[in-house]
């Protein structure tokens, strides 16, 4: 644990930027994963899941979760599927 106070600072903000950052990402990769369920599964909701995936893929993107290349990759891919 560092002792100037401003490093201190540094460690708890880190750690909770982390935190959220690690449930957003979480939160993003089940809803893409509840999109891909339903595609293979031929559910009726499937349209709507696929737009909520969509939007939290661009969401963790603007955000810097993960690249904005991968999130379009993603939802080319769900797309696709769809």
């Amino acid at each position: 644990m560092p002792n100037i106070k401003s490093a201190i600072k540094r460690v708890k903000v880190n750690a909770a930027a982390q935190e959220a950052n690690s449930q957003a990402k979480s939160a993003m990769r089940t809803t893409v994963k509840k999109a891909e369920q339903a595609l293979a599964t031929g559910a009726e909701n499937a349209q709507e899941l696929v737009v909520a995936a969509s939007k939290a893929l661009d969401k963790a993107a603007t955000k810097g979760l993960i690249h904005k290349n991968a999130a379009a990759r993603k939802k080319s891919r769900l797309a696709k599927k769809a």
